[in-house]
């Protein structure tokens, strides 16, 4: 089906690369911040500056991916009934403009971060550019692939922080991190196949989303939900024991509400309603509280108070 022709605006093209770079999904790359979190080398006027700058390059080369992927997939999506409304998908941004945009952003995003930052940041976020352009045009496709590129775009947003700024990561921090992105998207894929189970749309979504079982989708993020918790704990255990000067043992303490927030969060994942991990944390007030508060005892437990 044809794109609808719309009215040319002068800002249509400008606002519909900006939609397509999806600005909802920016609030992802804030896990930049989570390796110099852990380390205890967030408040320096230094780390702010260069985190700033790597959220900038970690959002522009996810802008990259987004346009790709949609220039990619624009036939089929002109054929469902809500991506349909995509601006490449409608017609509001030209096929080729998009595929340019978005091959000029995955340049220039690994060339900025070599430039103003590290050789390092440079070929992670080469990396990740890589990575997610074969997703988007094979390895989504492949079975149980398709979750772990997912995945390592999130342990990537979570380490990029870190190298930027020299820090060594800790194999507790990288555990942690991959296996509880593992969870997140392993429970997004779950409700997926929930609700499409019964749904008139099952025959046109993604056909490899009808390869995965519930139960085995169901599995997958109850064994990644478990690793995350174990690592996390064996971190605050060992970490703990280490560093007992604060007023109370904050490490040990913070095991609490992150275990709380795990299980907070399974309960979307077991209703099969944990969509995209970004809403479901700024949807349900209960799991905000839970995070405030293990932000807070974590940050007692780093500055050792």
């Amino acid at each position: 089906m044809p794109p609808q022709r719309r009215t040319l605006r002068p800002l249509g093209l400008p606002l519909g690369l900006l939609r397509t770079a999806r600005p909802r999904q920016w609030i992802k790359n804030s896990l930049v911040v989570a390796a110099p979190a852990a380390a205890g080398q967030l408040f320096t006027t230094r780390s702010a500056l260069q985190l700033a700058l790597v959220f900038v390059l970690f959002t522009a080369a996810a802008a990259a991916v987004y346009l790709i992927n949609d220039a990619v997939d624009a036939e089929a999506d002109r054929a469902h009934p809500t991506k349909c409304l995509r601006p490449v998908a409608a017609g509001q941004v030209p096929v080729p403009v998009a595929y340019a945009t978005g091959a000029l952003l995955a340049v220039l995003a690994p060339t900025a971060a070599a430039l103003l930052c590290n050789a390092m940041t440079a070929t992670l976020l080469t990396g990740y550019v890589v990575l997610q352009m074969a997703y988007c045009l094979r390895l989504k496709h492949v079975l149980v692939l398709d979750l772990l590129v997912v995945t390592a775009g999130f342990l990537m947003r979570a380490m990029i922080g870190g190298v930027a700024l020299d820090i060594t990561l800790s194999r507790w921090f990288l555990i942690t991190s991959g296996f509880g992105a593992l969870f997140m998207v392993s429970a997004k894929r779950y409700s997926e196949a929930v609700q499409l189970a019964d749904s008139p749309l099952k025959g046109r979504t993604r056909a490899l989303l009808g390869e995965y079982t519930t139960g085995y989708l169901r599995f997958v993020w109850q064994l990644a939900a478990g690793v995350s918790v174990l690592g996390y704990c064996l971190w605050a255990m060992e970490h703990g024991a280490a560093t007992d000067g604060g007023l109370l043992p904050w490490r040990e303490l913070s095991m609490v509400a992150f275990i709380a927030g795990i299980l907070r969060y399974a309960v979307f994942a077991d209703r099969g309603t944990a969509g995209a991990p970004e809403d479901v944390v700024l949807r349900d007030r209960g799991l905000a509280l839970i995070g405030i508060v293990w932000m807070a005892m974590y940050g007692l437990a780093v500055a050792d108070l």
